[in-house]
């Protein structure tokens, strides 16, 4: 079956769910690769990837171009769920005979939601890359593991099936990045233009109450793929995308164990190529030296928070003084760091937020990004909000930017949001912070143009997430004047 695998068009400036960490607009647009999908592709030559959002294809040009193909398979999120199953009953009208698969986190949770629209004619749960590629050759549905369907006017689950253990089998991602995808569409604020993203590992077995993909898509079991064959697609995107300065390993946490980032490290040193990935702040020094020295640049950190006992709540694994050793390491030997924090996990309270923006201030890292908690269906966090009566259902605005979904007492959706704009000034707007992104707007033309775009788009934001909280106010202020 000639097969298209679609991350949808969605909001502007959101990458949709190919791979959001997390899935709304952020402050600055945003662009990674659809790498999950890009897994099945490569196992189907006659397929086509079509990542709709940072390519600017449209929902007509998509019904349009999937006239040509017999599956369908589309990878969506909670955020762009309802517009996903939208699309799907677009592209059925046109060409009722294709066959849809949806996958993706809320297949995972709820598999008979999607199947109760009859647009969609069977979905995957979590791993997909073999079902997808054996059902396009030939394979029943009965016989795929993971995989819900119609069938006898009731829905079949079939039984779950193993994860994929031997990774090295799986081809070559950046083989089809280079087959569908303009690698220049693709822009991260922190990252290098252009970059490309590619995995090494999949799973994560740290047990972080809110996060997404290991709860529902790639499990806690960790799996590596071999440091060898990490080496070789490095050195074939290395030689194949001249025009790429950097490469990020996108694993849910790249460094989690000290022996097998320092045998990778050795394999990539040789390479001499910049790259980047994800870290813990549990990674020691000697590691941290050993990763500057293979070619390593920045490092994505999740801190998340600056109070202790929200750590502990979250399951982080991690402590603040854990934090400050490792960010003082990374200081040290030269790494950028861009720090990731939550404000809205449980526990949090105006003086838990005031600590964590004095911590954030304190770690000083190259740039951060502040996300509001969400308890995204799936999650430990949302079993827990829900069983406490905190949650809200409005996850995304109209235009798919992050709402509390969230709440507790005397921390209300105004005050959570407003509490992410008092943490991006307060952390900016310092001399020091200052001077040093004019410094880089002074070094770099490439910086300076693309740092006005940020900063214009950023400014944007901010005025709505303003106007956001003065007309939740208003709301709260009437509802009490009524009581």
């Amino acid at each position: 079956m000639r097969t298209l695998f679609l991350n949808p068009p969605s909001f502007e400036g959101f990458d949709g769910g190919a791979n959001s960490r997390w899935p709304a607009t952020r402050e600055i647009e945003s662009y990674w690769y659809p790498v999950w999908l890009c897994y099945p592709a490569g196992m189907l030559p006659d397929s086509k990837v079509v990542d709709a959002p940072p390519h600017k294809i449209s929902v007509a040009q998509i019904v349009e171009l999937s006239k040509d193909f017999e599956l369908l398979v589309l990878f969506t999120s909670s955020v762009g769920f309802h517009v996903d199953l939208k699309i799907a009953e677009m592209i059925k009208d046109t060409n009722p005979k294709l066959k849809v698969a949806f996958v993706g986190p809320p297949v995972t949770i709820d598999p008979e939601k999607a199947l109760q629209n009859p647009a969609v004619d069977f979905i995957v749960r979590r791993e997909f890359d073999y079902q997808i590629a054996r059902y396009a050759t030939g394979t029943p549905l009965e016989e795929l593991p993971g995989v819900s369907f119609r069938k006898n006017g009731g829905i079949t689950h079939n039984l779950e099936g193993g994860v994929i253990e031997n990774l090295d089998e799986l081809p070559w991602v950046t083989k089809t990045y280079k087959r569908d995808l303009d690698v220049t569409r693709y822009n991260v604020p922190f990252l290098h233009h252009p970059y490309i993203s590619l995995y090494t590992s999949r799973g994560c077995p740290a047990m972080c109450t809110f996060c997404l993909w290991p709860q529902t898509h790639s499990g806690h079991r960790w799996r590596l793929r071999s440091s060898d064959d990490v080496a070789a697609e490095v050195r074939y995107a290395v030689s194949t995308f001249p025009e790429v300065k950097e490469i990020f390993f996108d694993d849910d946490t790249f460094n989690y164990r000290k022996a097998r980032t320092l045998e990778l490290c050795a394999k990539l040193k040789p390479l001499k190529f910049t790259w980047s990935c994800t870290s813990r702040v549990t990674t020691d020094y000697e590691t941290l030296k050993a990763m500057k020295e293979s070619g390593c640049r920045l490092l994505i950190v999740g801190y998340e928070s600056g109070d202790p006992q929200i750590l502990k709540n979250i399951k982080k694994g991690a402590t603040v003084e854990m934090a400050l050793r490792f960010t003082e390491n990374c200081k040290k030997l030269g790494l950028t760091i861009h720090g990731d924090f939550i404000v809205g996990l449980p526990g949090e309270t105006r003086e838990t937020i005031r600590r964590t923006i004095d911590f954030a201030k304190r770690l000083d890292t190259e740039t951060i990004q502040v996300s509001i908690a969400h308890a995204l269906p799936g999650t430990e966090l949302h079993n827990y909000a829900v069983q406490n009566g905190l949650i809200n259902l409005s996850m995304a605005d109209e235009a798919g930017h992050q709402l509390p979904n969230i709440t507790y007492p005397g921390l209300d959706e105004a005050e959570l949001v407003d509490s992410v704009e008092r943490f991006y000034d307060e952390y900016y707007f310092r001399p020091g912070v200052v001077w040093r992104m004019v410094r880089k707007t002074i070094l770099n033309s490439h910086e300076r143009h693309r740092l006005a775009k940020e900063a214009r788009e950023y400014l944007s934001l901010r005025s709505k997430r303003k106007r956001f909280v003065v007309d939740q106010r208003k709301v709260v202020a009437a509802s009490a004047a009524t009581e």
